[in-house]
C-alpha cells in the first residue's frame, strides 16, 4: 500500500510540475513523457522577467530611433545644362547659354515654368523633427553661370497646433529676402484651407495667399488658390491618381499673364511609365513627351523631349530640349540638353525618335537579357543553397528518427500486443505530389525527394491509452523527426494505421490538427 501511495504521489508531483511550466506542457502535448525524460525542447527557453523587460526596452529605443530616422529627410538636386548649338559654334558644351526648363504640377497644383540662363544649379534641403510637434527644414540653392552666380538660403519652422491645424514660419536670405508665415487647417474630413503672408525685405512688398483643397472623389483632388500682391492671380487645379495612371491640370489668371497646363502619366508596368504634358499661355507655348523606368528599388531614370516657343517682348524664341533626369532616394540629377533654337519638324521628329529607338533597342537586346540572365543565375544559386539546406535537414531528421526508434518500436510492440493503435505507414511532404500518387506505398523517385517517411516519429507520439494527437496551428515540420522537404509549397500528412484489427487512413494539412483513431478514417 505504501509503494502504491508513493507512486501516486510521484505521478501527481510530476503532473503538477508539467502543468505549471508552459514550456514543459507544450513538449508533453507533442512528444509525451518520453520527450520530457529525453531532454527535448520545443524552442528557446522562456526568459526571466528582468531579461524580458530589458529586451522590450531595447526594442522601444530602437523603434524611436527608426522613427526619427524615417522622418529625417535630406533632399537635393543638381541641374547641369548643355547646349548643342553653342558647342557646334565652337564653344564649350557647358559654356554660355544652356537652357534649364522645369515644368511640373506639384501637389498644390501650382504650375512652375522657369526659363533660366544658367550653367549649373544646385539645391539641397534637410527636414529634421526636433520634437513631436515641431519640425525644422533648412535648405539652400546656388546657380552659377560663368563668373556670375547667385544663391539663397531658407529656413522653415513647422509647429503642429493640433491634429487638424499647423503653422509655419519661413525666412529666406539671398537675392530675394523674404519673411513669411502660413497656417493650415482641416476644415472638414474632405477639405483643407491654407492662408499665408509674405513680406519682402528688399522693397517691403506684401503678398497674401489663400488656398482651398477638397477631396472630390477617392482618387481626385481639386483646389483653388488666390494670391494678392505685386503679382495677383487666381488659379484652379485638379489632380487624379489611380493604380495605372495619374493626371493633373491647372488654369491660372494673373494681372499680367494667363496660362493653362496639364499632364498625363501612364504606368505600363510597376517599373516603367510614359508621360505627356503641355502648356499654353501669354508667355510660352510648349509640348513635352517622354517616359521613365525604375532601374532599382530607389532609383529611376526619365527622359523627356520638350519643344516650345518663348514669347519675349515682340520676339519669338523657339527651343528644342532633351531632358535626362536621374532620381535616387531623395536626390535627383537633371540634365537639360538644348538641341536647337529653331523649330524644324524633321529635326524635332529625329531628336525624339533616335533616343526612343535607342532606349527600346538597349532595353530589348541588352538590358532585359542581362536581367533575365542575372535572375536565372540567382535562381540557380538559390536552388543550390536550398538543396544543400534540405540535404542537411533531411540528415538531421533521419538522425532524430534513429534516436526515437527504440522507444517507438517499444510502443509499437506494446500496441500490437493489445490490438491497439499502430501506425503502419506515414508520409509527410508536398501535398500535390502525395495526392497525385494513388498509393503512398508507391512513391516514385520524383516524389521521393519532396516527401519524408514519418512512421517512426508518429509511433513515438502514440500514448499508452492508444491515441495520437497533433495540435492545430503547429506546423508538423517542427515535430522531432520531421523537416520541411518543400519550403513554400503546401504540405500534407498521410497516415495509415490499424486499430482493433481494422485498417484506417487519415490526412491532415500542415497546420491542421489530427486525432486518431476515429471511425471516419476506416477504409
Amino acid at each position: 500500500m505504501k509503494d502504491v501511495a508513493t507512486e501516486n504521489f510521484q505521478r501527481i508531483r510530476d503532473a503538477y510540475e508539467i502543468l505549471s511550466d508552459e514550456n514543459k506542457r507544450q513538449i508533453y502535448d507533442i512528444y509525451g513523457m518520453e520527450g520530457l525524460t529525453s531532454g527535448l525542447e520545443l524552442g528557446p527557453k522562456l526568459n526571466k522577467p528582468e531579461e524580458i523587460k530589458e529586451q522590450l526596452e531595447r526594442l522601444r529605443r530602437r523603434k524611436e530611433e527608426e522613427k526619427l530616422f524615417i522622418h529625417t529627410r535630406s533632399t537635393g538636386s543638381i541641374v547641369a545644362n548643355f547646349s548643342i548649338p553653342q558647342y557646334l559654334d565652337g564653344y564649350g558644351i557647358m559654356r554660355g547659354y544652356g537652357v534649364a526648363i522645369c515644368f511640373s504640377i506639384c501637389t498644390t497644383m501650382i504650375s512652375l515654368f522657369d526659363l533660366e540662363i544658367a550653367r549649373m544649379g544646385m539645391s539641397s534641403e534637410v527636414e529634421l523633427p526636433v520634437s513631436k510637434k515641431n519640425t525644422v527644414t533648412v535648405g539652400g540653392n546656388l546657380v552659377v553661370n560663368g563668373s556670375a552666380g547667385t544663391g539663397a538660403a531658407s529656413t522653415v519652422l513647422r509647429h503642429q497646433l493640433s491634429s487638424v491645424s499647423s503653422i509655419e514660419f519661413m525666412a529666406t536670405a539671398g537675392l530675394r529676402s523674404v519673411l513669411g508665415v502660413q497656417t493650415s487647417r482641416q476644415i472638414s474630413p474632405h477639405s483643407t484651407a491654407t492662408s499665408g503672408l509674405a513680406v519682402s525685405l528688399r522693397d517691403g512688398s506684401i503678398n497674401l495667399s489663400n488656398a482651398w483643397t477638397r477631396q472630390l472623389t477617392e482618387s481626385c483632388v481639386g483646389n483653388i488658390q488666390l494670391v494678392l500682391g505685386d503679382e495677383s492671380s487666381i488659379s484652379v487645379g485638379w489632380q487624379k491618381k489611380d493604380e495605372k495612371s495619374s493626371a493633373a491640370g491647372e488654369v491660372k489668371f494673373g494681372t499680367n499673364s494667363f496660362g493653362a497646363s496639364a499632364h498625363y502619366t501612364h504606368r505600363f508596368s510597376p517599373k516603367s511609365h510614359g508621360r505627356i504634358a503641355g502648356r499654353v499661355g501669354s508667355s510660352a507655348l510648349d509640348f513635352e513627351i517622354g517616359g521613365g523606368r525604375r532601374i532599382s528599388e530607389f532609383s529611376t531614370v526619365r527622359m523627356m523631349y520638350n519643344i516650345g516657343i518663348q514669347v519675349n517682348c515682340w520676339f519669338l524664341s523657339p527651343w528644342s530640349v532633351l531632358e535626362i533626369r536621374v532620381t535616387s532616394c531623395w536626390s535627383k540629377l537633371v540634365i537639360p540638353v538644348l538641341l536647337s533654337t529653331d523649330l524644324n519638324a524633321l529635326f524635332a521628329t529625329t531628336a525624339f525618335a533616335i533616343p526612343s529607338t535607342l532606349y527600346f533597342l538597349l532595353q530589348t537586346y541588352v538590358v532585359k537579357p542581362y536581367y533575365i540572365k542575372r535572375e536565372k543565375q540567382k535562381a540557380l544559386e538559390k536552388m543550390d543553397d536550398l538543396s544543400t539546406q534540405l540535404t542537411e535537414a533531411r540528415k538531421a531528421a533521419k538522425k532524430a528518427q534513429k534516436l526515437l526508434e527504440p522507444v517507438s518500436n517499444r510502443k509499437k510492440n506494446g500496441q500490437m500486443e493489445n490490438d491497439g493503435l499502430v501506425v503502419t505507414r506515414a508520409m509527410y511532404g508536398n501535398r500535390k505530389k502525395i495526392r497525385e500518387s494513388s498509393d503512398v506505398n508507391e512513391i516514385n523517385d520524383d516524389v521521393a525527394s519532396q516527401v519524408l517517411d514519418v512512421t517512426i516519429p508518429l509511433n513515438f507520439l502514440v500514448t499508452e491509452a492508444g491515441q495520437l494527437k497533433l495540435h492545430e496551428g503547429i506546423k508538423k515540420s517542427g515535430i522531432m523527426g520531421f523537416y520541411d522537404p518543400c519550403p513554400g509549397d503546401p504540405k500534407l500528412l498521410v497516415v495509415e494505421y490499424t486499430f482493433h484489427g481494422r485498417k484506417y487512413k487519415a490526412m491532415a494539412e500542415d497546420s491542421e490538427g489530427l486525432l486518431i483513431p476515429q471511425d471516419i478514417h476506416q477504409i
